[in-house]
């Protein structure tokens, strides 16, 4: 991913460097499982150790792997330069390529995995504390992008924290389902290297033994992890979408925050714009790309192909750090975005009493009269109000079909905005508990 939209701290774990020291740690552990086992001796593998504060040279490993176009074996014959060839000779013993691969790629999940849950908590936090701060700040609520009834802004941001909460659950589960090793050898069957082996170097690097893996780690897991990835991803292009609607000139009921010195347009100095959360929108479509071929990844010939390995390359890394850095630029347009309540309460009453048109509708049914003459009657006088700029209390206090079944009090009653708000309450202590 380019530096604009990455954070050092994730782009380190996908380094060449931070690779090469978890591959130099899979094979000086499979080692020490070695010698506990009496396969080799314990001078060896002490001697791998001692490399274990190298900085390995990338360029002399890609100078190897240019030769034996090979780039496990371009890291063992650098890692031999370092300790002897005598001493290296152990090294790798009955394993294959994909146990070091396979394992290294679990744990650079598990620990993208672990940025990314510390990013996704600071996305709920920002929810929380802006859904207590609006808890009772009504505004009205759309569907089809049309006015529909009364509910508050922080029932808004409640709802985006449920789904976040959701999300993060989701992740933990997905973080789990790669947390796997595979030290099994050559089609997985172990047969040159014992079971305790991969027991041992998934313990030190706090994985799980992989209960059967072929001669690679099935990719079910793989494609569950970057699915969720791909959720996630659409959990912050639906915040996205409601702040940059509610950003929108006629409506402008939040925006997000214009720092001093910002400009919004090259061609019109008036214009603030919802940057960052269109940008949201497009980095959500860089992390979905990955859901696709990790699903296709899991189809592959018999025991093993590597028809993965370059989708992995790029989608690993590439879905991570995008994922990462919009996290963190969502919560910081959550934490900063500024609400207009009054623009709200204008939006509201645009159209003057319109959006109380259910209440008449069932108090008119609780009268006796029928659901469709009900229905007849209001719509007859909320188009008015579309139609005409009337006002939707004073046409029904008008019209004699409506006061015969409800009186003038009864009708009045209908437009308070509280009748609307008395379950936020309960709402949020289902979503945040009491």
């Amino acid at each position: 991913m380019i530096p604009r939209y990455s954070r050092p701290e994730m782009v380190a774990i996908w380094s060449p460097e931070a690779r090469f020291k978890i591959w130099f740690e899979i094979e000086a552990h499979a080692c020490d499982a070695q010698v506990a086992l009496g396969v080799i001796p314990k001078a060896n593998a002490e001697a791998v150790w001692r490399a274990k504060d190298v900085e390995f040279n990338v360029a002399r490993i890609d100078e190897i792997e240019a030769v034996t176009k090979h780039d496990v074996i371009a890291f063992l014959t650098h890692l031999a330069e370092h300790i002897g060839a005598d001493d290296a000779r152990f090294v790798h013993q009955g394993m294959t390529s994909s146990d070091v691969l396979d394992t290294t790629l679990n744990v650079q999940l598990v620990r993208a995995s672990d940025l990314l849950l510390m990013a996704l908590d600071r996305v709920l936090e920002a929810l929380k504390a802006r859904a207590f701060e609006h808890k009772d700040t009504v505004r009205i609520g759309r569907s089809h992008g049309i006015h529909a009834e009364p509910t508050t802004m922080g029932l808004t941001f409640a709802r985006f924290y449920a789904e976040m909460a959701r999300n993060r659950a989701r992740l933990v589960a997905a973080r789990a389902e790669v947390a796997t090793g595979a030290i099994s050898g050559a089609v997985g069957t172990f047969a040159n290297i014992d079971p305790f082996v991969e027991e041992h170097v998934c313990k030190m690097l706090g994985l799980s033994p992989e209960p059967i893996s072929t001669q690679v780690i099935p990719r079910d897991r793989h494609a569950m992890f970057f699915a969720t990835l791909g959720v996630i991803a659409s959990g912050i292009e639906n915040i996205a979408i409601e702040i940059r609607h509610m950003q929108r000139t006629e409506v402008l009921e939040a925006e997000e925050f214009f720092s001093p010195g910002q400009k919004g347009s090259s061609a019109m100095p008036h214009k603030r714009n919802p940057v960052l959360s269109e940008n949201l929108t497009g980095l959500a479509r860089l992390v979905r790309m990955a859901v696709v071929p990790a699903l296709e990844n899991v189809a592959l010939w018999h025991e093993r192909d590597i028809s993965h390995s370059s989708v992995e390359r790029a989608i690993g890394p590439d879905a991570t750090i995008t994922l990462d850095f919009a996290l963190h630029r969502l919560a910081g347009l959550v934490e900063k975005l500024v609400i207009y309540p009054d623009n709200m309460a204008r939006n509201m009453n645009q159209f003057k009493g319109l959006v109380m048109s259910q209440r008449v509708l069932l108090a008119l049914t609780q009268a006796g009269v029928s659901r469709e003459d009900s229905y007849r009657l209001v719509q007859r006088n909320a188009m008015k109000v579309w139609e005409k700029g009337a006002d939707f209390k004073t046409e029904l206090l008008a019209d004699a079909e409506v006061t015969a079944a409800l009186s003038p009090a009864e009708i009045e009653e209908k437009f308070d905005l509280g009748y609307h708000t008395k379950h936020v309450d309960r709402i949020f202590a289902r979503v945040f508990g009491n």
